[in-house]
């Protein structure tokens, strides 16, 4: 009986996923006029989607999930075409809760709000979450996609400050500020399985 479940165990693993991709949404056209969540791609921003798509290609994703703003929709879209995979969108994978904020003329004063954030991430400083309400969320969510999708490698497309959360949590050799301040429209990261250590920044 002990040997049957060390092999029933053993076979449950081959047949997971040995990887992870999380993928921050490409390049926005900004409009103040309305909230960052209905933000369009940019020109340049869907451009960008076609050449990560090739450089996502060797690592067989099976299907790309989406948080449902549209700007992680359509990188999620145009991924999905691309490499001729399925795509939908998903409850909870979206961005920290930042209703309510006004726009961030300054960068520097954006990035501050944000540094704050990450450095007291039990304390509600930035928008409507707490730092660790909004990687709960988000990780509860990708828990219940991989449940859902064992022996697929699932592509889930997000956002900047959630996915850094994610990652750091995992890793926490990583700084999540100096993490977050690295990030490019669009990027794309590689997670082992189980352990969630990152293997590679595209």
């Amino acid at each position: 009986m002990k040997g049957w479940r060390f092999e029933t165990a053993s076979l449950f693993l081959l047949l997971m996923s040995e990887h992870l991709i999380l993928v921050r949404h490409s390049a926005v056209q900004i409009d103040t006029a309305v909230s960052s969540h209905n933000w369009q791609l940019s020109e340049d921003g869907r451009f960008r989607c076609h050449t990560l798509a090739a450089q996502l290609q060797p690592y067989n994703p099976d299907r790309f999930v989406t948080s449902e703003e549209n700007k992680a929709r359509e990188t999620g879209q145009i991924l999905a075409e691309v490499l001729g995979l399925p795509c939908a969108a998903a409850a909870g994978l979206q961005e920290h809760d930042r209703r309510g904020m006004p726009y961030f003329e300054s960068k520097a004063a954006f990035e501050a709000a944000v540094a704050v954030f990450f450095a007291r991430p039990n304390e509600l400083v930035f928008g409507q979450e707490t730092a660790v309400q909004a990687r709960t969320r988000f990780e509860t969510a990708v828990t219940k996609l991989q449940a859902s999708y064992p022996r697929q490698t699932l592509g889930i497309v997000s956002h900047g400050t959630v996915i850094t959360l994610f990652i750091c949590a995992h890793n926490p050799e990583l700084d999540p500020l100096a993490f977050w301040q690295s990030l490019t429209l669009p990027a794309a990261f590689v997670l082992t399985l189980p352990a969630l250590k990152l293997e590679d920044v595209i």
